[in-house]
């Protein structure tokens, strides 16, 4: 990462948006992060309806920040995780922010679908909580320390 992205993230906390109805999941990832040496803001929504609604910045999420990364489901009521990615895609606002895709399935036709969406990347959950634990630090650490990021336009 340069020095200027590195400097962004220094000044200010990482901003996350988890797209995700699972409370465990929810627990798990929010656990993943807290242990991180990295500040971030964790903000939670738990279907496609609240995640396009807070990304957005409509109704209750007036002042919801930007996020600088997405974790996204794909089993969410409402509206699915492929309909949330694909009107991300379609969005001018939004089509820089990264996707990561967190789901149970190993489906060829769920990982080809989110690839042709134009998400960033396809992680299956791994179910025991140790692993759990190493992939969002992993995630977060690619994400923020490796990887050069856009910041919002002013």
């Amino acid at each position: 990462m340069t020095e200027n992205a590195k400097t962004t993230f220094e000044t200010r906390a990482v901003e996350i948006l988890l797209v995700e109805d699972n409370p465990a999941d929810v627990a798990l990832t929010t656990e993943a992060l807290a242990d991180s040496k990295m500040v971030n803001n964790l903000n939670v929504v738990y279907d496609g309806v609240e995640a396009m609604a807070f990304l957005r910045r409509e109704g209750k999420y007036q002042s919801a920040p930007r996020p600088d990364l997405i974790l996204l489901d794909l089993n969410l009521p409402k509206k699915n995780g492929r309909e949330v990615l694909e009107e991300l895609r379609a969005d001018p606002a939004l089509t820089v922010i990264p996707v990561v895709i967190m789901t149970v399935s190993k489906d060829e036709k769920d990982i080809y679908e989110t690839y042709r969406l134009h998400a960033n990347c396809y992680i299956q959950k791994p179910v025991r909580f140790r692993e759990f634990m190493e992939i969002v630090k992993s995630i977060e650490s690619f994400w923020f320390s490796i990887v050069m990021l856009p910041t919002e336009k002013k």
